[in-house]
Protein backbone atom coordinates (compact mmCIF):
# COMPACT_ATOMS: atom_id res chain seq x y z
CA UNK A 1 0.00 0.00 0.00
CA UNK A 2 3.02 2.24 1.17
CA UNK A 3 4.67 1.80 -2.63
CA UNK A 4 1.40 2.41 -4.45
CA UNK A 5 0.83 5.45 -2.34
CA UNK A 6 4.41 6.63 -3.26
CA UNK A 7 4.31 5.84 -7.16
CA UNK A 8 0.93 8.32 -7.17
CA UNK A 9 2.73 11.15 -5.33
CA UNK A 10 5.44 10.53 -7.41
CA UNK A 11 3.39 10.67 -10.88
CA UNK A 12 1.26 13.98 -9.39
CA UNK A 13 5.08 15.68 -9.13
CA UNK A 14 6.42 14.25 -11.81
CA UNK A 15 3.23 15.92 -14.10
CA UNK A 16 3.11 18.81 -12.33
CA UNK A 17 6.74 19.52 -13.23
CA UNK A 18 6.64 18.46 -16.51
CA UNK A 19 3.63 20.93 -16.76
CA UNK A 20 5.70 23.67 -15.16
CA UNK A 21 8.55 23.28 -17.75
CA UNK A 22 6.37 23.67 -20.63
CA UNK A 23 4.84 26.11 -19.60
CA UNK A 24 7.95 27.94 -19.31
CA UNK A 25 9.69 26.72 -22.55
CA UNK A 26 6.15 27.91 -24.08
CA UNK A 27 6.18 31.65 -22.45
CA UNK A 28 9.97 31.73 -23.85
CA UNK A 29 9.43 32.55 -27.48
CA UNK A 30 12.97 33.73 -28.05
CA UNK A 31 14.63 30.74 -26.90
CA UNK A 32 14.15 27.75 -30.17
CA UNK A 33 12.30 24.69 -29.47
CA UNK A 34 14.24 21.53 -30.05
CA UNK A 35 12.38 18.14 -31.17
CA UNK A 36 12.68 17.04 -27.46
CA UNK A 37 10.88 20.07 -26.45
CA UNK A 38 7.81 19.48 -29.58
CA UNK A 39 7.72 15.76 -28.29
CA UNK A 40 7.38 17.10 -24.82
CA UNK A 41 4.56 19.34 -25.91
CA UNK A 42 2.75 17.22 -28.22
CA UNK A 43 2.48 14.14 -25.26
CA UNK A 44 1.31 17.16 -22.53
CA UNK A 45 -0.84 18.99 -24.52
CA UNK A 46 -4.08 16.45 -24.47
CA UNK A 47 -3.22 15.64 -21.07
CA UNK A 48 -3.57 19.26 -19.94
CA UNK A 49 -6.86 20.05 -22.36
CA UNK A 50 -8.38 16.65 -20.36
CA UNK A 51 -6.94 17.92 -17.03
CA UNK A 52 -8.44 22.02 -17.84
CA UNK A 53 -11.91 20.44 -18.60
CA UNK A 54 -11.91 18.06 -15.74
CA UNK A 55 -11.09 21.30 -13.67
CA UNK A 56 -13.37 23.71 -15.56
CA UNK A 57 -16.52 20.29 -15.31
CA UNK A 58 -15.06 19.98 -11.25
CA UNK A 59 -15.80 23.82 -10.50
CA UNK A 60 -19.20 23.86 -12.33
CA UNK A 61 -20.51 20.94 -10.54
CA UNK A 62 -18.85 22.79 -7.08
CA UNK A 63 -20.61 26.03 -8.07
CA UNK A 64 -24.14 24.08 -8.73
CA UNK A 65 -23.93 22.24 -5.88
CA UNK A 66 -23.28 25.84 -3.94
CA UNK A 67 -26.06 27.57 -5.70
CA UNK A 68 -28.42 24.40 -4.92
CA UNK A 69 -27.40 24.59 -1.32
CA UNK A 70 -28.45 28.43 -1.30
CA UNK A 71 -31.70 27.93 -2.93
CA UNK A 72 -32.54 24.89 -1.17
CA UNK A 73 -31.99 27.22 2.22
CA UNK A 74 -34.07 29.91 0.53
CA UNK A 75 -37.04 27.63 -0.22
CA UNK A 76 -36.96 26.41 3.44
CA UNK A 77 -36.70 30.39 4.64
CA UNK A 78 -39.52 30.78 1.70
CA UNK A 79 -41.96 27.91 3.39
CA UNK A 80 -41.47 29.40 6.89
CA UNK A 81 -42.39 32.78 5.84
CA UNK A 82 -45.09 31.34 4.30
CA UNK A 83 -46.22 29.57 7.04
CA UNK A 84 -46.30 32.43 9.20
CA UNK A 85 -48.53 34.60 7.01
CA UNK A 86 -50.63 31.75 6.28
CA UNK A 87 -51.00 31.43 10.17
CA UNK A 88 -51.34 34.99 10.35
CA UNK A 89 -54.39 34.69 8.26
CA UNK A 90 -56.27 32.14 9.94
CA UNK A 91 -56.07 33.31 13.42
CA UNK A 92 -57.06 36.74 11.54
CA UNK A 93 -59.84 35.19 10.01
CA UNK A 94 -60.38 33.04 13.30
CA UNK A 95 -61.24 36.42 14.92
CA UNK A 96 -63.93 37.43 12.38
CA UNK A 97 -65.57 34.82 12.40
CA UNK A 98 -65.42 34.75 16.23
CA UNK A 99 -66.14 38.63 16.11
CA UNK A 100 -69.47 37.83 14.14
CA UNK A 101 -70.88 35.46 16.58
CA UNK A 102 -70.22 37.69 19.32
CA UNK A 103 -72.40 40.84 17.72
CA UNK A 104 -75.23 37.89 17.22
CA UNK A 105 -75.05 37.10 20.85
CA UNK A 106 -74.74 41.35 21.55
CA UNK A 107 -77.76 42.11 19.41
CA UNK A 108 -79.59 39.06 20.66
CA UNK A 109 -79.33 39.97 25.01
CA UNK A 110 -79.95 43.32 23.72
CA UNK A 111 -83.32 42.22 22.30
CA UNK A 112 -84.36 40.56 25.47
CA UNK A 113 -84.23 41.84 29.36
CA UNK A 114 -82.97 38.63 31.11
CA UNK A 115 -79.47 38.44 32.16
CA UNK A 116 -77.07 36.00 30.57
CA UNK A 117 -73.23 35.21 30.71
CA UNK A 118 -71.60 34.05 28.07
CA UNK A 119 -69.78 30.64 27.86
CA UNK A 120 -67.44 28.68 25.59
CA UNK A 121 -67.83 25.12 24.87
CA UNK A 122 -64.88 22.93 26.05
CA UNK A 123 -65.87 19.53 25.83
CA UNK A 124 -68.30 17.01 24.10
CA UNK A 125 -69.50 13.75 25.18
CA UNK A 126 -68.49 11.70 22.85
CA UNK A 127 -70.95 8.70 23.69
CA UNK A 128 -73.66 7.64 21.20
CA UNK A 129 -76.07 7.61 23.62
CA UNK A 130 -75.70 10.58 25.25
CA UNK A 131 -75.84 14.33 23.78
CA UNK A 132 -74.17 16.62 26.21
CA UNK A 133 -71.48 19.41 26.32
CA UNK A 134 -69.14 21.00 28.50
CA UNK A 135 -68.93 24.61 29.25
CA UNK A 136 -66.39 26.75 31.37
CA UNK A 137 -68.35 28.16 33.70
CA UNK A 138 -70.68 27.38 36.84
CA UNK A 139 -71.64 27.92 40.59
CA UNK A 140 -68.55 30.55 40.84
CA UNK A 141 -70.10 32.22 37.83
CA UNK A 142 -73.66 32.52 39.33
CA UNK A 143 -75.14 29.48 37.11
CA UNK A 144 -77.32 26.85 38.92
CA UNK A 145 -78.97 23.70 37.50
CA UNK A 146 -81.26 23.57 35.31
CA UNK A 147 -80.17 26.96 34.41
CA UNK A 148 -81.31 27.18 29.97
CA UNK A 149 -78.80 27.04 27.59
CA UNK A 150 -79.18 29.17 24.39
CA UNK A 151 -77.51 30.67 20.95
CA UNK A 152 -79.30 33.49 19.31
CA UNK A 153 -80.17 30.99 16.23
CA UNK A 154 -82.23 29.23 19.40
CA UNK A 155 -82.67 26.73 22.23
CA UNK A 156 -78.99 24.54 22.84
CA UNK A 157 -80.01 22.94 26.18
CA UNK A 158 -80.38 23.08 30.10
CA UNK A 159 -77.63 22.80 32.75
CA UNK A 160 -77.54 19.28 34.71
CA UNK A 161 -74.55 19.08 36.27
CA UNK A 162 -72.33 22.38 38.00
CA UNK A 163 -69.54 22.31 39.42
CA UNK A 164 -67.47 25.66 40.84
CA UNK A 165 -66.01 26.58 37.33
CA UNK A 166 -67.28 24.01 34.75
CA UNK A 167 -70.98 22.92 33.85
CA UNK A 168 -72.81 20.16 31.72
CA UNK A 169 -75.43 20.94 29.40
CA UNK A 170 -77.83 18.29 27.83
CA UNK A 171 -78.84 19.20 24.62
CA UNK A 172 -82.41 18.98 23.33
CA UNK A 173 -81.66 16.35 21.02
CA UNK A 174 -80.70 13.85 23.62
CA UNK A 175 -83.47 11.37 24.42
CA UNK A 176 -83.87 12.49 28.22
CA UNK A 177 -84.62 15.73 26.83
CA UNK A 178 -87.97 17.17 26.74
CA UNK A 179 -89.30 21.07 26.18
CA UNK A 180 -92.80 22.50 25.83
CA UNK A 181 -93.48 23.96 22.83
CA UNK A 182 -95.71 25.29 20.48
CA UNK A 183 -96.42 25.83 16.78
CA UNK A 184 -95.45 29.61 16.29
CA UNK A 185 -98.44 30.42 13.80
CA UNK A 186 -101.20 28.22 14.28
CA UNK A 187 -100.28 28.30 18.67
CA UNK A 188 -100.75 24.07 18.28
CA UNK A 189 -99.16 23.01 21.71
CA UNK A 190 -96.63 20.01 22.45
CA UNK A 191 -93.15 18.47 23.60
CA UNK A 192 -90.31 18.39 21.64
CA UNK A 193 -88.22 15.54 22.29
CA UNK A 194 -84.60 14.72 21.47
CA UNK A 195 -84.17 11.50 19.84
CA UNK A 196 -80.01 11.17 19.57
CA UNK A 197 -79.96 12.18 16.57
CA UNK A 198 -79.93 15.31 14.58
CA UNK A 199 -83.08 16.24 14.79
CA UNK A 200 -86.01 15.99 17.54
CA UNK A 201 -89.93 15.23 17.19
CA UNK A 202 -92.70 17.32 17.87
CA UNK A 203 -95.06 14.60 19.81
CA UNK A 204 -98.34 15.09 21.35
CA UNK A 205 -100.21 16.99 18.80
CA UNK A 206 -103.13 16.01 17.80
CA UNK A 207 -104.21 14.67 14.75
CA UNK A 208 -106.55 16.65 13.98
CA UNK A 209 -104.82 20.13 14.73
CA UNK A 210 -103.55 21.90 11.35
CA UNK A 211 -99.59 21.40 11.13
CA UNK A 212 -97.71 21.87 8.60
CA UNK A 213 -94.23 21.47 7.28
CA UNK A 214 -92.23 24.51 7.20
CA UNK A 215 -93.65 26.07 10.14
CA UNK A 216 -91.40 27.20 13.32
CA UNK A 217 -91.95 25.59 16.55
CA UNK A 218 -90.76 27.81 19.41
CA UNK A 219 -90.81 27.38 23.40
CA UNK A 220 -94.07 27.93 25.27
CA UNK A 221 -92.72 29.14 28.50
CA UNK A 222 -95.28 26.39 30.33
CA UNK A 223 -92.16 24.32 31.57
CA UNK A 224 -90.59 26.95 33.58
CA UNK A 225 -87.16 26.55 32.56
CA UNK A 226 -87.08 28.13 28.89
CA UNK A 227 -88.44 31.34 28.29
CA UNK A 228 -91.14 31.99 25.99
CA UNK A 229 -90.71 32.59 22.36
CA UNK A 230 -87.43 31.35 21.58
CA UNK A 231 -86.52 29.57 18.72
CA UNK A 232 -86.42 25.54 18.81
CA UNK A 233 -87.13 24.54 14.75
CA UNK A 234 -88.87 24.29 11.68
CA UNK A 235 -90.96 21.26 11.11
CA UNK A 236 -89.63 18.74 8.14
CA UNK A 237 -92.09 16.38 8.23
CA UNK A 238 -95.82 15.78 8.92
CA UNK A 239 -97.45 12.36 9.51
CA UNK A 240 -100.88 11.22 10.28
CA UNK A 241 -101.64 7.33 10.51
CA UNK A 242 -105.79 7.54 11.21
CA UNK A 243 -105.61 4.65 13.86
CA UNK A 244 -103.36 7.35 15.59
CA UNK A 245 -104.48 9.98 18.16
CA UNK A 246 -101.37 11.87 17.77
CA UNK A 247 -99.30 13.20 14.60
CA UNK A 248 -95.66 12.16 14.05
CA UNK A 249 -93.79 15.33 13.62
CA UNK A 250 -90.00 15.58 13.06
CA UNK A 251 -88.56 18.66 13.17
CA UNK A 252 -85.20 20.37 12.12
CA UNK A 253 -83.40 21.64 14.90
CA UNK A 254 -82.32 25.84 14.18
CA UNK A 255 -78.89 25.67 16.08
CA UNK A 256 -75.86 23.40 14.48
CA UNK A 257 -74.96 21.65 17.56
CA UNK A 258 -71.70 20.61 15.71
CA UNK A 259 -70.53 24.12 14.89
CA UNK A 260 -71.71 25.74 18.20
CA UNK A 261 -68.57 26.98 20.32
CA UNK A 262 -70.01 29.74 22.50
CA UNK A 263 -72.77 29.56 24.72
CA UNK A 264 -75.61 31.83 26.29
CA UNK A 265 -76.52 31.09 29.78
CA UNK A 266 -79.41 32.18 31.82
CA UNK A 267 -77.75 33.17 35.50
CA UNK A 268 -81.31 32.52 37.11
CA UNK A 269 -83.49 29.70 35.54
CA UNK A 270 -87.09 30.79 34.60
Amino acid sequence: MFSRNLLIVVGVALFIAINFTVITMSSRESLPVSGIERITISLISPIQKSVTRTIRFTRNIWDTYFISVLAVKENIELKRQLGKAIEIKNRYEELELENTRLKKFVNFTDSVSDTYIAAQIIARDPSPWFKTIMIDKGAGDGLVKGSPVVVSEGIVGQIIKVAKKYSRVLLITDQNSAVDALVQNSRVRGIVKGNNQDNCSFVYALRKDNVKEGEMIVSSGLDQVFPKGLKIGRILKVTKVHSQLFQDITIETSVDFDKIEEVLVYKTAR
